[in-house]
């Protein structure tokens, strides 16, 4: 076994690989930019050498800085994680010539399959059904729109080199292609250090499906069945799941022994990933082969119990596999939520700054990896699991994926899977940036998605505006008011005890209290005993019982005997409540007070209807207007860059611009005024 692995990554998983290597006994490396010297990944390696400054062209994709720190700590092994140099088929070179092993493929195979082009023409060679499409490189966008047209609009502009929805645009006509190409080609030079293009057909309604592959040096492979990642915004997946509810058993077969012959006939070893386009009939087409660990591996390792980078360091070694085909088994169901630094209120764009709180949710050890992975935290009948690379008090940067943390639930079947998912977003306490959790609890509590009836157009088709936080049902918005109301009383009492005005304190609160919430107003009344409250909302008696203390800023309550999970927030006469997906304002008053409350005047918003805000911390690429143009709705206003993707920012409707106020090359706040319009 290796003496010491250099991890060449950063973030969750480079901690995700370090854990790990720790229970297997293997010393670990860290590498880090400026940015990253106080990292969570530095912090838990044995040694860590710094590689440069921030921008990951200039440090963390840099071949030679990476030699050299391998040779200065030592290490006779490197893991790349995934993204970076992971799938660089030079690097794997690079370390072959210094005798130093890549826990990763051959060059070889990346070559063949990390290539989108190459891999698909060796794919259809192989005599698996591939997507239609240009296989050519296209130098231009006028190029690309005569082969769109040929091959029929939709179409898809992807990055040959591209990966986690970096350098990838959807097009439904001629000018979307000609405005998208270029944007894309520039995403994937500033991500890949490679602008190649390449077009292929849009597949409508499909579901997008992959198979986990595993295969040694000695000749074996196998597939660890599949994961359903067709909930994605902008081709980036968001939440992912294991097994797929779609597949059955037959099509599951056919999907794992095809990866296994592709991983086969390039000589593949290490942990792969070969996706799918899946239609409605469970026709299946070959999209591309990751050479290379998957963000979403945890779902996989959860359902097999297949610790997938120990497998990837003992196969480096020149291990056999332990399993065969016939060994694997999935049991249960697990669900990944990707907890991503973006602001779903602004249309997701990337939010930068300090966590200044950051709780996740205590990790539980269930199902078959709970003895591999969670060894130090409580056993359970379902398990949570939560792959970070952050912690409170550190810094978001604008330089690197908005990636926080891999939020992962685990149940014997999919519906408690999603229940211990829905619990765990609740607990999970982020402050201090904008982040999506929102988004991942409402989506949960989505229909189309608990049915497992989803395409990879759902957040498309179901939050067409974008998404503008949750408006919870009404049985739901009680059971947040009747929880709100019994937590107001355990307050007002402490402040009648702090105050030293009363001798019975909790006899001299009162009883009678109006709660309002999401519009609605509740008239409730409360009886108190030793084990909770019987809070009598609206004539209906709900019984609450929660260990909650004023200055807590989270709730654990037994609504009739169901869990309910808030985050709390003090406001004026009541609290700022959080809970599936909802973000609450909500009042607890007396009656008096309520009666004087309606009385009081709404305070408007002030108006930037007449203004382009900046949406997010990020660079002024270009701008397309000049002071003193006309402006039609929808036209291109100027593009800003942020975490290595550029968001075109377009008119809301016509107009003219009167007064420019930031540049190309400027760096921008959020909200800080691009331009102005009469």
């Amino acid at each position: 076994m290796f003496k010491k692995l250099l991890i060449a990554n950063r973030g969750e998983i480079a901690c995700r690989v370090i854990k790990t290597a720790k229970r297997m006994g293997i010393p670990t490396v860290a590498v880090y930019s400026d940015a990253d010297a106080q990292a969570l990944h530095v912090k838990m390696a044995d040694e860590a050498i710094h590689i440069g400054p921030p921008p990951a062209a200039e440090s963390y994709i840099v071949i030679d800085k990476i030699m050299q720190a391998i040779r200065d700590s030592g290490a006779d092994a490197v893991h790349p994680g995934y993204g970076f140099l992971s799938e660089n088929k030079a690097f794997a070179e690079a370390l072959e010539a210094e005798g130093v092993a890549f826990v990763g493929p051959p060059a070889s195979a990346i070559e063949s399959m990390g290539d989108k082009i190459t891999s698909k023409k060796i794919a259809q060679d192989a005599g698996v059904s591939t997507v239609p499409g240009h296989m050519g490189l296209i130098e231009d966008a006028a190029e690309a729109i005569k082969i769109s047209g040929e091959i029929g609009y939709p179409v898809m502009l992807k990055a040959s080199a591209g990966g986690g929805g970096k350098g990838m645009r959807i097009a439904w006509n001629e000018g979307e292609v000609a405005e998208g190409f270029q944007a894309s080609k520039n995403e994937a030079a500033s991500s890949f250090g490679d602008d190649r293009m390449f077009i292929e057909k849009f597949v409508t309604q499909p579901r997008h499906i992959e198979i986990q592959v595993l295969a040694d040096k000695h000749g074996n492979a196998i597939y660890l069945g599949e994961r359903e990642c067709s909930i994605q915004r902008r081709n980036q997946k968001v939440i992912e799941e294991a097994p797929s509810p779609f597949l059955d058993e037959a099509t599951r077969k056919a999907m794992g022994e095809e990866a296994v012959a592709l991983a086969q006939a390039v000589g593949y070893s290490s942990a792969g990933t070969v996706e799918f386009i899946v239609d409605g009939d469970r026709n299946f087409y070959f999209l591309e082969m990751n050479t290379r660990l998957q963000v979403e591996h945890p779902v996989t390792e959860l359902i097999t119990g297949v610790d997938l980078v120990e497998q990837m360091i003992r196969v480096a070694a020149g291990e056999k596999l332990p399993i065969a085909q016939e060994d694997v088994t999935l049991t249960g169901w697990a669900i990944e939520s990707r907890l991503y630094a973006e602001d779903p209120y602004r249309n997701f764009l990337p939010s930068i700054g300090r966590l200044t709180r950051y709780r996740p949710p205590a990790e539980v050890a269930a199902g078959p990896m709970k003895d591999k992975w969670l060894q130090e935290v409580p056993q359970a009948e379902t398990a949570v699991r939560n792959d970070t690379g952050v912690y409170e008090g550190g810094e978001i940067s604008m330089y690197y994926d908005p990636m926080i943390a891999k939020l992962c639930s685990w149940g014997e079947d999919r519906e408690t899977a999603l229940e211990a998912m829905r619990v765990a977003l609740d607990s999970f306490e982020v402050e201090g940036i904008g982040h999506n959790l929102p988004f991942l609890s409402a989506v949960m509590d989505h229909p189309k998605f608990a049915s497992g009836n989803m395409t990879t157009a759902f957040i498309a088709e179901e939050y067409p505006e974008g998404f503008d936080g949750v408006a919870l049902p009404d049985a739901a918005l009680q059971r947040v008011a009747a929880a709100a109301a019994a937590m107001h009383r355990v307050a007002e009492i402490r402040r009648t005890r702090v105050s030293g005005r009363m001798d019975n304190h909790e006899r001299r609160v009162g009883t009678e209290w109006v709660v309002t919430a999401q519009g609605q107003r509740f008239d409730v009344s409360i009886e108190a005993d030793h084990e909770g409250s019987t809070v009598t909302i609206d004539g209906t008696p709900v019984r609450v019982a929660s260990n909650w203390t004023p200055g807590d800023q989270l709730a654990q309550l037994d609504v009739d005997g169901v869990p309910l999970v808030l985050k709390v927030g003090k406001l004026p006469g009541g609290f700022r409540l959080r809970t599936r997906g909802a973000d609450l304002k909500v009042h607890v008053r007396s009656p008096r007070q309520a009666e004087l409350a309606e009385l009081m005047p709404e305070k408007l918003p002030p108006d930037t209807s007449k203004m382009l805000l900046c949406p997010m911390p990020g660079l002024v690429v270009k701008l397309d207007v000049a002071e003193g143009d006309e402006v039609q709705e929808g036209q291109a206003l100027c593009t800003v860059e942020a975490m290595k993707m550029e968001n075109i920012l377009r008119a809301e409707k016509k107009g003219v611009v009167t007064k420019i106020n930031a540049g190309a090359g400027d760096s921008l706040a959020v909200d800080d005024v691009i331009m102005e319009f009469e």
